[in-house]
Parts: structure tokens; C-alpha cells; sequence
């Protein structure tokens, strides 16, 4: 009996702590049930979260994830440093703390889970977000806030050397500048990738390529560029230099340039042009067979007809042009005349008497002669018989040549005659200036009854000062 009251007080005194044991351990579960901090040996991400809060876990990831700087490198040269929240990128913290106490709940989620995290602590995995800002972004990251400067890149260019004269190739310039959508596109996939990364990570650097650079179109290697230099640096020295006298004519590469045309690496000269503009030098500098308005020396003007203007220069076109060609592919400098068909004694620009001439006035019967515009001689002549229709031609005509002395014919069916002079100078069929000895006068109305047959009968005196200073293609203008 004894044995059986000492059991039963065992047992009784075993309840009252088994009770006491599930009323101590039931105020426990109730207490941890409760808490508001992650168990111990709890692990979030990576980091210690043991009686730590939500907020407190927030504030130690926001901190770790939004850590790293992204620096733009630029020829290994740092070019621009920022943090993620300067280029538009917020950790989302509402979203992250919802997981974070989410976890916590998981730890309590049911009584078995509660102990087993009590005695063996969780690891968990939670997402973290970002937030982008995409006009943030691309205010930030743009080529004009790079430290370097930019320099626009600059194709190879044909320029013409003036000392040298030729054309030369000048390289390109190979710059930095850079579509900034290009530089965005490169640094928002590499920081999209950073952000992304489940666990925290480093600073991240961004090279920037040689390929995001605007590259020249035109490079000094250039095919077409450097064909199109050779072919212009085979004309480019041709010049012609036409004289007219004092007055020139030039024609250069300004011009020559116009008349080239370059198709599949060859050139052709534009052959048509060429001729026009052997036509415009022509029109606008000959003068033979034109009408020609003379100033006299009694200062009145007459008009000489284009038909009885047989002095003066005519530009042989075919001939000119033939030689301008050839000397457009010589390419070299010329100076020279055009090629005439005709050529008169002397000229200054369109002035084809330049000042020295023989003028005959036929109504005055006077004469003068003028070298380079100073006056030779002036005489008192006779000319052709009017009352015989011998009347000496008017017009314009060059000296045909000179002869000292010379015989003097005529012959026809009703007259024949011979004539010695000393002085002879004809001008137009069989007409001319000469001495005329026998006359004991000039000047006057002679000629009307007793003039010549058509030459200018002149004083010996006059004859020879004109013969010892003129010389073959002098003009002899003749008006009434």
C-alpha cells in the first residue's frame, strides 16, 4: 500500500509539471507567434536578418542594392561617374517590404513550421525591384555630359595646294562624337542587367566602344575621291593666256574645271564647250569685215562698211580650237596669240589700229600718218581721177608690202602707161601710196579733173618719211 501512494504522488507531482510545462512552453509558442523580428539564424538575400524587422531588413538592402556606382569609361579614362538614382533607377521599397514581411510571416506560418524555424532558423530569397525613370535617364547619360570634349568627326577632302599647284588629299578626322541613343542603348543594358542581379553587386563600368563613334563617310583610302584628285591634277595647270596686246585674255583651271566631265573613273572634255568659247574670244576680238566707226583727225566719225573692211583680225576657229585643246591636255602655262586666219599690224584689246595707221581723207585730200598715236607726218595729196572714174577705193586695207624704187604700170586696150617712183606702198588692187615728183601741187580739187589713176600721188618729201617708218600690215584707211 505504501508502494502504491508513493507511485500515485510520482505521478500526480509529474501532471502538475507536465502541466506546468505545457502552460510555460504554450506562453512560449504564444510569444514568438507574436514577435514582430525574424527568428534567429534567419537569412534574407544573403544577409543576417536574426532580430531584425521588415523595415530594418529594408533599410540594410536598400542601402546594400542601391550601393554600386556606374561609371562610363571612355578611352580608358573615367568619363562620367553616377549613382543608380541619378540615372532614373529606384529600388521599390513598398514592393520589397511586402516580401520581406511576407517572410516573416512564412516563419509563423503554422506551429510546426514556427518550431522548426525556432530551432533551425530560414533562408529566403526575395525579389529586388527597381523603378526606372526613363527622361531621368536620358538627361543624364548623353554624350554632352561626358568630361571629354567632342570633336566631330570630318571626311577626307580634296583641296587645291596654291604653292604647289596641284590637289592633294587631306585625311580624315576620325572625332568622338556619338548618337547619344546609341551611348543610352549601351549603358541601359548593362545597368538593366546590374539591377537585375539577385544578390548586391559592385561598382559597374561601361567601356565605350570606337565602334559608337560617327565615323567619316569619306576616307583618304576613297576609291572615287582619290580618282577624282589625279584626273583634276592632270588639268589643273593648263593656262592660256591669249594676248591682244596690252590686253589679256587667261583662261584657267576656273573655267577648264566646267568643262570636264568624270564617268566610271574617266574623263571626257566637254569639246562643245571648248568650241563655244573659242567662238565668244573670236566675237568679241575680231574685226576684220565688220562695220568699223573711225574717229578722224578732224574729229568726225565715219562708218566704213563690214564689205570694205579688209584690215584688221580674224580668229581661225578650227584652227584655234584644235590648238586650245592641245593645250588643255598638255597642261601646262601658254601664253600666245590665237590662231588667225587674218592679222592685222598691231592691236590693243579690241583696238586693232592701236594708234598707228595712214588715214586718207579723200574730200580733204589731206593725209596723216601716226605711229603708236604720235603723229609721223601730215601732206596735201591728190587721188584718183574722178572725171576718168580712177577714183581711189575707200575703205580700210593693210599695206600689202613696200618697194624703193619701183615701176609704175597700166595697161588696158585703149591706154597704156609706165611710171618711175621712188617710194611705192599698195594697199588695194594696184592702188597705193607713192611719190609723185611731176606734180607741182596737191591738195585742192586736183583730183576732180586731174588725179591719178587711183593711187595716192603724195609729196617725195612725204613719201619717204612715210616709207622709212611703216611697215607691211599698217592700216590705210580711205573715206570721203
Amino acid at each position: 500500500m505504501k508502494k502504491t501512494r508513493v507511485l500515485k504522488t510520482v505521478i500526480i507531482i509529474c501532471l502538475i509539471l507536465l502541466a506546468a510545462a505545457g502552460i510555460v512552453s504554450g506562453i512560449y509558442l504564444k510569444q514568438q507567434w507574436d514577435r514582430t523580428t525574424y527568428f534567429e539564424n534567419t537569412v534574407i538575400n544573403g544577409f543576417n536578418a536574426s532580430e531584425k524587422t521588415p523595415k530594418e531588413m529594408l533599410t540594410l538592402l536598400t542601402k546594400e542594392y542601391s550601393a554600386p556606382k556606374v561609371q562610363i569609361m571612355e578611352k580608358e579614362e573615367e568619363a562620367m561617374s553616377s549613382s543608380l538614382q541619378e540615372l532614373g533607377y529606384e529600388l521599390d521599397g513598398m514592393a520589397l517590404l511586402r516580401e520581406l514581411e511576407s517572410s516573416l510571416q512564412q516563419q509563423k506560418s503554422s506551429i510546426p513550421t514556427l518550431i522548426d524555424s525556432l530551432m533551425n532558423g530560414n533562408s529566403f530569397r526575395v525579389t529586388v525591384s527597381f523603378t526606372y525613370n526613363e527622361a531621368t535617364f536620358m538627361e543624364k547619360v548623353k554624350s554632352a555630359n561626358l568630361k571629354a570634349a567632342r570633336v566631330s568627326s570630318a571626311d577626307a577632302q580634296m583641296l587645291y595646294d596654291e604653292a604647289a599647284k596641284n590637289y592633294y588629299i587631306q585625311p580624315e578626322v576620325n572625332g568622338n562624337e556619338m548618337e547619344d541613343s546609341d551611348l543610352q542603348s549601351l549603358v541601359r543594358e548593362q545597368v538593366d542587367t546590374l539591377v537585375s542581379a539577385r544578390d548586391p553587386q559592385q561598382d559597374l563600368a561601361v567601356e565605350i566602344p570606337e565602334s559608337i563613334y560617327l565615323a567619316p563617310a569619306v576616307t583618304q583610302d576613297d576609291v572615287e575621291l582619290n580618282n577624282l584628285c589625279n584626273i583634276y591634277n592632270q588639268y589643273d595647270k593648263a593656262q592660256i593666256t591669249y594676248d591682244f596686246g596690252e590686253q589679256k585674255e587667261v583662261l584657267d583651271w576656273s573655267t577648264i574645271q566646267n568643262w570636264l566631265s568624270i564617268e566610271d573613273g574617266n574623263a571626257t572634255l566637254n569639246e562643245q564647250a571648248i568650241y563655244e568659247y573659242v567662238e565668244q574670244i573670236a566675237a568679241k576680238y575680231n574685226t576684220i569685215y565688220y562695220e568699223r566707226t573711225f574717229k578722224t583727225s578732224l574729229d568726225t566719225t565715219v562708218t566704213i562698211p563690214g564689205k570694205l573692211n579688209e584690215y584688221g583680225y580674224l580668229v581661225d576657229q578650227d584652227g584655234e580650237f584644235s590648238q586650245l585643246l592641245s593645250d588643255i591636255k598638255g597642261n601646262t602655262e601658254v601664253e600666245r596669240e590665237p590662231v588667225y586666219s587674218y592679222s592685222g599690224y598691231k592691236r590693243n584689246g579690241t583696238d586693232d589700229l592701236a594708234g598707228t595707221y595712214v588715214e586718207v581723207n579723200l574730200t580733204t585730200q589731206h593725209l596723216w600718218f601716226y605711229i603708236n598715236g604720235m603723229l609721223i607726218v601730215e601732206s596735201d595729196l591728190v587721188s584718183g581721177n574722178v572725171a576718168k572714174n580712177t577714183q581711189t577705193q575707200t575703205g580700210v586695207f593693210p599695206l600689202a608690202y613696200k618697194e624703193s624704187p619701183a615701176v609704175l604700170t597700166g595697161n588696158n586696150a585703149e591706154n597704156g602707161w609706165s611710171t618711175d617712183v621712188t617710194y611705192w606702198m599698195p594697199f588695194f588692187d594696184g592702188q597705193g601710196l607713192h611719190d609723185a615728183t611731176w606734180r607741182q601741187s596737191f591738195g585742192g580739187n586736183i583730183y576732180q579733173t586731174g588725179g591719178s589713176h587711183g593711187c595716192v600721188n603724195l609729196p617725195f618729201d612725204t613719201a619717204k618719211k612715210i616709207y622709212d617708218n611703216i611697215d607691211s600690215g599698217v592700216a590705210i584707211i580711205l573715206y570721203q
